[in-house]
């Protein structure tokens, strides 16, 4: 299966939006405060 980068773009966009999220910093700021990933790991 191939996904146009455009569709990629728009479902981050979206995950983003759900999220409340401005950028992938903010994404990644989410998933230490979450528990989702962890330092080192």
């Amino acid at each position: 299966m191939i996904v146009a980068e455009q569709t990629v773009k728009t479902h981050i966009g979206r995950i983003f939006a759900k999220l409340h999220l401005r950028d992938r910093s903010q994404a990644v700021i989410l998933a230490y405060e979450t528990g989702l990933v962890t330092p080192g790991g």
